[in-house]
């Protein structure tokens, strides 16, 4: 029950924030892919440099996770095809739909209609990816868990 209000409560911040910072807003989106517009880069540039200060911290402290008694702990992974592939079909749809898919929710919230089409397009992306056969991959070091996991168990 925690994780789950949790979890709500992170979803809740989030998307007050991406909505605070006109990151739902297309044009904001449209402004940095024509480089009309340096704003979403340097919003993105520092979340990566918060998130890269505070890895560097929490490697550093070896700490124990928030909502579970056990420690944190993760395997650099060398980036593989399923990377590069994931990150081109996520530009790509990112520069078509001139959204990410992070504020979708936030923008159907806001009552924004043409956010119906890229929730549709989120979910049967998700459901073809399923359908075939596939597992996630999260945590994505986690590999022996996710072919152990039976492929009849997603469909």
């Amino acid at each position: 029950m925690l994780n789950r209000a949790s979890g709500l409560v992170i979803g809740i911040v989030f998307g007050a924030m991406i909505c605070w910072t006109g990151m739902i807003n297309p044009d904001v989106i449209l402004g940095a892919l024509t480089f009309q517009s340096s704003y979403l880069f340097l919003f993105m540039g520092s979340a990566v440099g918060t998130g890269a200060l505070g890895l560097f911290i929490l490697r550093k402290r070896a700490p124990k996770a928030v909502l579970v008694d056990a420690k944190v702990a993760w395997k650099d992974d060398p980036p593989a095809r399923r990377h590069v592939t994931g990150s081109l079909m996520f530009g790509v749809g990112w520069g078509i739909a001139c959204v990410c898919p992070g504020p979708i929710l936030a923008q159907l919230g806001q009552g924004i209609p043409w956010a119906i089409y890229s929730f549709v397009g989120v979910v049967a992306g998700v459901f073809i990816y399923l359908r075939r056969g596939s597992v996630e991959t999260e945590p994505a070091g986690d590999h022996a868990a996710a072919q152990a996991a039976p492929a009849a168990a997603v469909n």
